[in-house]
């Protein structure tokens, strides 16, 4: 069984949860995300898994997860870039953090408080298919153009950092210094 980090509004950790509790009961967690850009400023989106037990086939950021219980953020978004799209890197960059709590469906919430991460990276990645159903590059435009048309192909958190501008603004801010 998964657990996940509970923590308050401020990022203390207040216990452990099994995942699946945390978010049927929308207890809030730790969790993070990272979005990658390649040289040309394309957005590396994945589509989930078929077989996630929320927000399954859905289109979302390159990858987002939990840190396990005593893991240092930053590893864990090592980790799971590794287990979920096998790339290696040392070279992700905190960007802002964020709380939401927000419908993903199925009588589920993602109540997190959760860390975006940048990677610059332009290799092509070798999903996990327990994870990762598909991957694809797409210009900043085209991605604000679908989630327009077919909000309903997206995460909800994935909507919820473009509609807050955060990783339309400050990605692409970024992926130009890196």
């Amino acid at each position: 069984m998964d657990y996940v980090i509970l923590v308050d509004n401020e990022n203390n950790e207040l216990g452990t949860a099994s995942k699946l509790d945390a978010h049927n009961q929308g207890l809030l967690h730790r969790a993070f995300s990272i979005v990658i850009t390649n040289d040309n400023g394309e957005i590396l989106i994945q589509q989930r898994s078929f077989k996630k037990y929320h927000s399954s086939g859905l289109w979302s950021n390159a990858c987002c997860s939990h840190p396990l219980p005593g893991e240092d953020i930053r590893a864990a978004a090592k980790r799971r870039l590794q287990e979920e799209l096998g790339i290696q890197t040392e070279q992700i960059t905190a960007i802002t953090e964020v709380l939401y709590n927000l419908d993903v469906g199925d009588n589920m919430v993602e109540h997190e408080y959760n860390h975006l991460f940048h990677l610059r990276h332009s290799d092509t990645p070798t999903p996990n298919p327990a994870e990762v159903h598909d991957t694809r590059w797409i210009s900043w435009e085209d991605l604000n153009e679908e989630i327009d048309s077919t909000p309903e192909m997206f995460t909800s958190w994935f909507r919820h950092f473009l509609s807050q501008q955060l990783t339309n603004n400050a990605f692409k801010e970024i992926s130009t210094i890196d």
